[in-house]
């Protein structure tokens, strides 16, 4: 499949960008923490950007999470893996202060957020530049005439292929058995990405998961009588 090193045109954001009302601590958050924390995508075209500008030097990797909700995973792997970089992308406001919150209360220094889409951040990360990649129970657009809107796409897939590292593994969660075929079936076209494993949330800790911690979409689902469903892809 081929890699871009110029990504084709940015898609049109669908969903929400902000919910319920925000109190002053949240607001005094996205005033004050949000823009130390936050990344400034180079706005030259052609022009990349750099990790070891954003962590510095003593970091083993950078990871990335895909729509990182409110948080509560991303600040587990941070505080758990202190010598790589992570980079969170959310579009949600009320999202990103969720994390914000957990990164003060748990003085995380190891995060980095593009409050944005992950679209544009990939065009600008160099090639072979994550080590590993997170796109945990996004929005599976369950209607036929919205499945363009899906993340897990061969545009998309094309775009991490070119800034994963090889041997990188792509994570991927979710409790719609639609996009679990969905993602079974764009992954099977790609010669870039093999399949290591396919399992149950509830099965991830026997299997050797135990760094993979259930988020409270997985808890919603369960209460629903749904079964969430962890694919691991290796970047080859």
């Amino acid at each position: 499949m081929p890699t871009p090193s110029n990504p084709a045109p940015l898609r049109t954001f669908y969903g929400r960008r902000k919910g319920h009302a925000l109190s002053t601590r949240q607001k005094n958050l996205l005033k004050n923490l949000l823009p130390v924390l936050a990344i400034e995508l180079p706005g030259e075209e052609g022009s990349s950007l750099d990790p070891e500008i954003l962590f510095g030097p003593d970091k083993s990797a950078c990871w990335l999470e895909i729509g990182f909700g409110k948080g509560e995973h991303l600040a587990w792997q941070a505080e758990r893996h202190p010598q790589v970089g992570f980079i969170g992308c959310e579009p949600y406001v009320n999202g990103v202060v969720g994390l914000l919150t957990r990164i003060e209360e748990q003085n995380l220094s190891n995060i980095r957020i593009c409050h944005d889409e992950a679209q544009p951040l990939l065009a600008a990360l160099p090639r072979h530049s994550l080590g590993r990649v997170f796109l945990l129970h996004p929005d599976p657009w369950q209607k036929r005439r919205h499945e363009d809107r899906r993340f897990v796409s061969q545009e998309n897939l094309d775009r991490l292929a070119y800034v994963m590292v090889s041997g990188a593994e792509l994570r991927i969660g979710t409790d719609s058995s639609q996009y679990v075929a969905w993602t079974r079936e764009q992954m099977a076209r790609r010669r870039d990405f093999r399949p290591m494993t396919e399992l149950t949330a509830a099965g991830s800790d026997s299997d050797g998961l135990d760094d993979w911690p259930p988020t409270r979409y997985e808890t919603k689902a369960e209460r629903r009588g749904h079964t969430a469903t962890r694919l691991i892809y290796k970047r080859t």
